[in-house]
């Protein structure tokens, strides 16, 4: 599929570079660090593991594509690692159903209505607990869907197979080389005897692909659900350049998913992914964020609330601004790359952090990203013969240069939230909730209420989404009087703010 590069819409960000896998794994280790060296075999083994690290973790070295496997039922629609780890996967997903409120609330509100009735719906998401949730979620409502996985490393491999045993079709598996990646995205859009005519996406693969590959087919989508700053960036690309013939909503961008998915869920799991990845400690450590939108803000706090010295760069100059009446210095990243102890891009941008930046870390740096793209750290620059490359743990690599300093790099670039540890299914179930009532809202609008463009999630909706976790906490709204309402000039039933309000 290398002919989706010739595309002008950025290469996705989310798929492995094949070859230079190969070229890492094959640098010769320096005698220093042989003694230190993994195995092959359990080096291998780590390629399938999931962040739970119990069933995935099977040391079947045979690729999915190369296996016959069926379900319980003879079904054989799939692609994953192990379909024997089904029954530890559905109680992974039974654990996360407790702690998603919302999707389970909307789950039983709508089923009997079925406002998804005839969706046939492609999914290319992180495949884990959570997402498995939102997926039944909709089939419960009356969609088909088929589902790929939009990152390589973040699939828990038992929730892929609980998945597969009920009979739903789903190609994906943690450790995907940059083939599979496509292959499995194509699996899920080019199906005998079944149309697709909803994409709800993470990041804008399987928007990349049937648009390039099956142009045709993409016409006769009714809608695209989007929730990432990188697949929103390429959507508003394909309108500014007159290629998106299908209405799209950007989930991203509303603001139950900008600030308790980007906010919340990642203040409490970068801590969570550091430590788990690296056992490291956080007080006095030198920090440095860069990037101060949602998720720069809630990764700058969490590290400071631990005790860290915490840096910002930022291009923005209000967010900038909002950095130092935080407390942060904002700096240019050269004139503290010596001395941090830990660097976290979140940018969504590219070659964030280069190997300029990287020959000057101190030794033992770590290295991360929490942007949906893994561009923002130039991974590629650091396969040269000169760096030896050493796996230490599921998704830690040391980089070790010729006088013998290292760094620390996780996840090789990508999402290290999602690649070295979970995220709060809570915050799974806010942005789980926006997504299916995108989805809904799309499916069933009536011909012209959208046309092929970028569209917010309507204020409604959101406050609906909030509405469905207050029960949680025993949160009591209070209500407008007419005479309130009529002050304000509001419907008592909201929405309460205006489309321009900054929460």
């Amino acid at each position: 599929m290398n002919n989706l590069s010739d595309t002008p819409v950025p290469d996705p960000g989310s798929n492995a570079d094949k070859k230079e896998s190969k070229q890492s794994s094959a640098l010769k280790k320096t005698s220093r660090y042989r003694s230190r060296s993994l195995s092959a075999s359990s080096t291998d083994s780590f390629s399938s593991a999931s962040y739970t690290g119990s069933s995935s973790d099977d040391g079947d070295d045979v690729p999915p594509r190369e296996k016959v496997q069926k379900n319980s039922k003879g079904g054989s629609d799939f692609c994953v690692r192990n379909i024997n780890q089904n029954a530890f996967g559905r109680r992974e997903i039974e654990i996360a159903e407790q702690e998603m409120p919302g999707i389970m609330a909307l789950r039983k509100r709508a089923a009997d209505d079925k406002p998804l009735k005839d969706a046939k719906i492609v999914g290319c998401t992180h495949i884990n607990a959570q997402t498995a949730v939102l997926i039944e979620t909709l089939i419960d409502l009356g969609a088909s869907v088929r589902w790929a996985a939009c990152n390589i490393y973040s699939t828990q491999n038992e929730v892929a197979a609980a998945l597969a045993e009920a009979n739903i079709p789903i190609f994906a598996w943690r450790g995907e080389t940059e083939e599979d990646f496509w292959w499995c995205i194509d699996r899920c859009v080019n199906a005998e005897n079944w149309q697709p005519n909803m994409i709800l996406d993470d990041g804008g693969d399987a928007t990349h692909l049937m648009l390039k590959k099956y142009p045709t087919m993409f016409k006769l989508v009714k809608g695209i659900v989007e929730e990432s700053v990188t697949g929103v960036h390429r959507l508003y690309q394909l309108s500014k350049a007159g290629k998106l013939t299908v209405p799209a909503m950007n989930v991203n961008d509303s603001v139950t998913k900008t600030k308790f998915d980007n906010l919340y869920s990642c203040k409490e799991s970068i801590l969570d992914s550091l430590k788990r990845s690296t056992d490291v400690m956080f007080g006095g450590k030198q920090v440095v964020v860069c990037g101060y939108g949602d998720v720069g803000k809630g990764c700058a706090q969490a590290l400071k609330g631990q005790g860290c010295i915490v840096y910002i760069t930022e291009i923005d100059p209000i967010c900038a601004l909002q950095a130092s009446m935080d407390g942060f210095r904002v700096v240019k990243l050269n004139e503290v790359i010596r001395n941090v102890d830990i660097v976290v891009t979140a940018t969504g941008n590219k070659n964030v952090v280069v190997r300029e930046h990287m020959d000057k870390m101190k030794n033992g740096c770590i290295v991360c990203n929490m942007g949906h793209s893994n561009t923002e750290i130039d991974v590629n620059s650091l396969r040269t013969p000169d760096l030896t490359w050493e796996k230490v743990r599921s998704q830690v690599d040391h980089i070790i240069w010729p006088e013998s300093k290292y760094i620390i790099l996780l996840a090789e670039g990508r999402l290290v939230n999602l690649s070295c540890s979970s995220i709060p299914s809570f915050a799974v179930s806010i942005t789980s909730a926006t997504q299916a009532l995108a989805l809904i809202e799309l499916f069933n609008a009536p011909p012209g209420r959208y046309k092929s463009d970028v569209y917010l999630l309507p204020k409604k909706m959101d406050e609906y989404v909030a509405s469905l976790h207050l029960p949680t906490f025993d949160a009591h709204l209070t209500e407008l009087s007419d005479e309130q309402a009529k002050y304000m000039g509001l419907n008592k039933a909201g929405p309460f703010k205006p489309n321009y309000y900054r929460y």
